[in-house]
């Protein structure tokens, strides 16, 4: 079985997939994580996060290997740094660059096979559009916010409440935005509204039209 989870930054989408992959028995994969190893992985070695070329040649020779919420770019552990401020700033650049894409988008695949949950941007449209399962999870701003802020504070990370609403509403316009697998539905998917559901609350809804169409 294959699930698609897909949403916008801060929508909850990794939290919801870890809890339904654990209650399907299946494997979980942060696609987001991908994204953030190459990120960091570009500003180890020098490169741009805007140098296209270089990119694509960085991501098409490093394999990324994700374990639950750990991962590592070739032997490089890159778990403490994926969340950082200077990872966040550039991971969209970087994310949109279309051979970065693609060259993810084939590791992902071949993560998937055996079944999967899998979260991201553009699991359902692009990585897996077959999946037997696809969802799309959003939420306010401001919700995301405070979902943020909570991320933050758990990892002891600093708070700027401001900075975090401008940099989830620039991440929607550029990932919306980009020319290559941009952040929308597949038309196929169910949409979650979760401003009004807790963790328990989206996880329950997925998993219950899930096992209806079992």
């Amino acid at each position: 079985m294959i699930v698609a989870i897909d949403g916008g930054v801060a929508t909850g989408k990794s939290a919801v997939g870890r809890r339904v992959a654990e209650a399907l028995g299946l494997p979980f994969v942060d696609t987001g994580l991908m994204y953030r190893a190459i990120a960091a992985l570009a500003l180890d070695e020098g490169v741009d996060p805007k140098a296209g070329a270089e990119l694509t040649r960085l991501a098409g020779r490093v394999p990324i290997r994700v374990d639950g919420r750990r991962v590592w770019a070739g032997e490089r552990e890159m778990t403490d740094r994926i969340y950082s401020p200077e990872i966040s700033g550039v991971v969209s650049y970087v994310a949109k660059v279309a051979g970065v894409r693609l060259a993810m988008v084939a590791q992902q695949r071949a993560l998937g096979r055996g079944g999967v949950v899998m979260a991201g941007r553009d699991i359902g449209t692009v990585v897996f559009p077959d999946a037997d399962f696809k969802f799309f999870l959003v939420a306010g701003v401001e919700e995301r916010v405070r979902r943020r802020a909570r991320q933050m504070q758990e990892r002891g990370e600093p708070v700027d409440e401001a900075a975090m609403r401008a940099e989830v509403v620039a991440r929607d316009e550029l990932d919306s935005k980009r020319s290559v697998a941009p952040l929308r539905p597949a038309e196929d998917a169910t949409i979650i509204d979760t401003d009004e559901l807790d963790l328990d609350g989206v996880v329950r809804v997925i998993l219950d039209r899930i096992r209806q169409a079992a």
